[in-house]
């Protein structure tokens, strides 16, 4: 059965929750928020992460003892968080500040945006804007079913340790055609998409499954990849439905044996329209 055409707004899609039947269950549970987070030490821009909105003084300490920024928390003079449009800037400045130290041991996290820059800047960089996913997905319901029911048979070393993510090639009709696996669900997905290059592999259609909740960066990937849909197992959060709108990437989420949550982007797969 095809996917049902979205109940609302065709241009900014929403979030149903639909059976194997094709019976649409009202709205799904809340979505975790997830936004860009820009940390400056001492006035130098020091990273930028996703993070969920919550307790950012907390997370910013934590971050700075892990990295052996500081000793305690007693080393801090002040935390100022800001929300900006695009995310939060969190001001975090020691009683003996050392900005060079800390442009020093900088290193790239979640984005290549941790480069010096401070603030607003940071955040743009991270959430650099995305193209148009111009591809068509041909599958419907049924074939993400389908295909999640037989992931686990592609997948030899989480059977054998039970640690590891999956990404697969998935055709319309649900036919699993390639699998890679890894212990970062971010590196699955690479392999992924580098063994298609590869092999000179397209979507043809298809789409990509993964055993992996569906982050912003995961869109991101699947968008640059040209993906027209992206299926994942577990929840999408905030920034990964806003980011998959924008592109025009359609979502598949939380799939399990009898339902999974769509937010349907009519302009990437007309195909999936009753």
């Amino acid at each position: 059965m095809p996917f049902p055409a979205p109940a609302s707004d065709p241009i900014r899609p929403v979030l149903e929750t639909i059976s194997t039947d094709g019976v649409r269950l009202g709205s799904p549970r809340p979505i975790a928020q997830e936004v860009a987070v820009a940390i400056e030490l001492d006035g130098v821009g020091f990273a930028v992460m996703m993070a969920t909105p919550h307790d950012l003084e907390d997370f910013v300490v934590g971050l700075l003892l892990a990295e052996n920024e500081i000793a305690s928390a007693d080393d801090l003079a002040s935390i100022d968080v800001a929300t900006v449009d695009v995310g939060v800037i969190v001001r975090a400045d020691r009683r003996n500040p050392d900005p060079v130290a800390v442009l020093e041991r900088m290193r790239p996290r979640t984005t290549d945006s941790a480069c010096g820059l401070c603030g607003r800047d940071s955040l743009d960089r991270a959430l650099l804007p995305l193209p148009a996913v111009t591809a068509q997905s041909r599958a419907d319901a049924a074939a993400v079913f389908a295909a999640a029911s037989a992931l686990r048979d592609h997948q030899p070393l989480n059977r054998a340790t039970g640690a590891v993510h999956a990404a697969a090639l998935v055709d319309a009709d649900g036919a699993i055609l390639l699998v890679r696996e890894d212990v970062g669900r971010h590196n699955a997905f690479d392999k992924l998409i580098g063994a298609m290059a590869r092999d000179g592999r397209g979507w043809d259609g298809g789409f990509a499954l993964l055993s992996s909740r569906c982050s912003f960066e995961l869109v991101d990937k699947a968008v640059r990849a040209g993906c027209p849909l992206l299926a994942t197992i577990s929840a999408p959060t905030s920034l990964a439905l806003d980011r998959a709108a924008d592109a025009g990437l359609t979502l598949a989420t939380l799939v399990r044996s009898d339902t999974l949550t769509l937010q349907l982007c009519p302009a990437s797969a007309p195909g999936l329209i009753a």
